[in-house]
C-alpha cells in the first residue's frame, strides 16, 4: 500500500460522518392490517395474510397466492379524483406516510421545506396501471384510455405526490434496487441526513405488483409456490420441503432524522439507524450467487460501518424467500459475516406472512428490528417444518420469542444480484 493511502480495512470501518441519525415515526399497511401496530401484533402472533386468488384460480395460473391487503379503501386518505388517477402502490404508501408523520409529530409549519427529502422505493412502479390501460388499448382502442393515468406509472410519482401533498422541497427520489429497494432507501435517507442535505426525510419502500404478469412469469421462473391449495403454509423459508415465494402488497414510511433535529423539536426516539453496506453479486438476473460472497459483504460493511463486532448482532431479519436457492445463499452469506456469532444470532424470515413485497421488503425488515427493539419480542419464521441441512442457523420456528435486542440487521437482495444490508440499534443518548 502507497504511503498516504487508505488499506481496504480502513476504508470499511470509516465512519461516514459523526452525525447520528434516528428514527421518529413509523408507519405501515400490510395483508396483515392497515396500520403499523396491528401489523406487528399479526407477526407476532404468526398469523398469515396468505389467500388464493379466485380470478387466478379461474385463468389457471401456475401460482393463485397472494398476500393482498384487506379490505383497502383509498377514498378516506385520497378524494375519489386524486384516487383515480393513482396507482395502488401509491395509495398504500400515502397510508404508511400519513401514519409515519402523525407517529412522529411532525409539524410542517416547524420545518424549511428545503430541509425535508423523500426516499421512497419501489421496484416495479404502478404496474397495476400498465396493465389495466394496456388491455384497454388492446382490446377497445386508444381512445378508451385514461391518460391521466400516465404519470402514475412512473416509480418516482409516489415520491413526488407526497412531496406535492405534504408542501417537501428538498431531495426527493425513488431508489430502484429491486427487492432491495427498501432497504436503499433507508440508508439513502441516513446518508442525505449525515451529508448534510436534509434534517428530516420521509423514507421506506411500497408496491403492489399483483398482476396477472408479474404472477405468470415469476411462477415460469419457478421462484413462486404453487401450493395453490393450502396458502396459508405455501412459503416455508429454511424449510427443506419449500417451494418458492408468495407476492405480497403493501408500504412502510419511516421518519429519519438527524438526532439533532429530533432532540431540538422534542420528539420520541424509536431507534438508531447504524451503518449500511451495498453490494452486487454480478453473478446471474435471477439466481443469487452461491456461496453468499456479496451479500455478505453487504452484512459485513453495515455492520463495521455501525461501529459495532459482528457479535453485537442480536437479530437477523432475514431476506428468507422460501426459494431453494436464496436461502442457502443467504445462510452461508449470514455466517460469513458472522462468523461463529452465526449459530448464536436469531434469525426470522416474516415473508410467509405478509408475502414478498418487493420494493417495501427490506422496509417491512427494518419494522421488525425496530419493534424487536422496542418490545423484546422477535417474530417467527412460520411453517418451518423439516429442517434443511444446508440451513441449518436458528431461525425462530413457528412461534415468537422474547429476547431482549440491542441490535439487528436487515437484510434484501434484489434480482440482478443487489445485495443491501442495514443496522438498527437501540438509542442510547
Amino acid at each position: 500500500m502507497l504511503p498516504g493511502f487508505l488499506s481496504k480495512e480502513d476504508l470499511l470501518t470509516m465512519a461516514l460522518s459523526d452525525k447520528r441519525v434516528v428514527i421518529t415515526g413509523i408507519g405501515a399497511i400490510s395483508a396483515l392490517g392497515h396500520n403499523a401496530a396491528t401489523t406487528w401484533e399479526g407477526l407476532l402472533a404468526g398469523r398469515t395474510g396468505a389467500v388464493r386468488i379466485e380470478a387466478y384460480r379461474e385463468n389457471d395460473l401456475p401460482s393463485q397466492i397472494a398476500c393482498v391487503v384487506p379490505d383497502f379503501r383509498p377514498e378516506p386518505h385520497l378524494s375519489a379524483r386524486e384516487a383515480k388517477r393513482l396507482g395502488r402502490l401509491t395509495q398504500l404508501a400515502v397510508v404508511a406516510a400519513e401514519e409515519a408523520i402523525a407517529h412522529a409529530r411532525l409539524d410542517w409549519r416547524q420545518e424549511d421545506p428545503t430541509r425535508v427529502g423523500i426516499e421512497i422505493g419501489s421496484a416495479f412502479g404502478a404496474l397495476d396501471i400498465v396493465e389495466e390501460e394496456s388491455y384497454k388499448v388492446m382490446t377497445q382502442g386508444p381512445r378508451a384510455v385514461n391518460a391521466t393515468r400516465g404519470p402514475a406509472v412512473l416509480i418516482t410519482t409516489t415520491p413526488c405526490y407526497l412531496a406535492i401533498r405534504y408542501g417537501i422541497q428538498g431531495p426527493v427520489n425513488s431508489p430502484v434496487v429491486a427487492c432491495a429497494s427498501g432497504v436503499y432507501s433507508i440508508g439513502e435517507a441516513a446518508r442525505r441526513i449525515r451529508d448534510d442535505e436534509a434534517d428530516v426525510v420521509l423514507a421506506g419502500g411500497t408496491d403492489s405488483y399483483l398482476t396477472p404478469l408479474l404472477m405468470t412469469a415469476f411462477s415460469r421462473l419457478g421462484a413462486m409456490s404453487t401450493r395453490n391449495d393450502t396458502p396459508e403454509t405455501a412459503c416455508r423459508p429454511f424449510d427443506a420441503t419449500r417451494d418458492g415465494m408468495i407476492i405480497g402488497e403493501g408500504a412502510v414510511v419511516m421518519v429519519v432524522e438527524s438526532l439533532e433535529h429530533a432532540q431540538r423539536r422534542g420528539a420520541s426516539i424509536l431507534a438508531e439507524v447504524g451503518g449500511m453496506g451495498f453490494s452486487a453479486d454480478a453473478y446471474h438476473m435471477a439466481a443469487p450467487a452461491p456461496d453468499g460472497v456479496g451479500a455478505a459483504r453487504a452484512m459485513r460493511m453495515a455492520i463495521a460501518r455501525s461501529g459495532l463486532r459482528p457479535d453485537q448482532i442480536d437479530y437477523v431479519a432475514a431476506h428468507g424467500t422460501a426459494t431453494k436457492l436464496n436461502d442457502i445463499a443467504e445462510t452461508l452469506a449470514i455466517k460469513q459475516a458472522l462468523g461463529e456469532h452465526a449459530y448464536n444470532v436469531a434469525i426470522s424470515s416474516i415473508k410467509p406472512m405478509i408475502g414478498h413485497v418487493m420494493g417495501a421488503a427490506g422496509a417491512f425488515g427494518v419494522l421488525t428490528i425496530l419493534q424487536a427493539i422496542r418490545t423484546g419480542w422477535i417474530p417467527p419464521t412460520i411453517n418451518y417444518t423439516t429442517p434443511d441441512p444446508e440451513c441449518d442457523l436458528d431461525y425462530v420456528p413457528n412461534t415468537a420469542r422474547r429476547r431482549e435486542v440491542h441490535a439487528g440487521i436487515a437484510n434484501a437482495f434484489g434480482f440482478g444480484g443487489q445485495n443491501a444490508s442495514i443496522v438498527i440499534k437501540r438509542f442510547v443518548p
